[in-house]
């Protein structure tokens, strides 16, 4: 699959919280955890669970950071 976006963070999930209907997706990259939302059928889709290799693919113009 060919994808446009650039910004492809790699990481280990490290937690699956479904809700409703979209579940939040936590990925740890390098020491920094990144949550994604995405559908419930996507989690099952992709059979994503804790421990697993994953990428957070980022397609975005504008990108906001906040460092405490």
């Amino acid at each position: 699959m060919k994808l446009s976006a650039r910004n492809v963070l790699r990481g280990t999930v490290t937690a699956v919280h479904k809700g409703a209907t979209t579940a939040h997706v936590q990925i740890d990259v390098g020491g920094t955890i990144v949550t994604a939302s995405i559908t419930n059928e996507a989690v099952d889709e992709l059979a994503l669970a804790v421990g697993m290799a994953a990428s957070a693919v980022v397609k975005a113009s504008d990108v906001m950071i906040a460092i405490d």
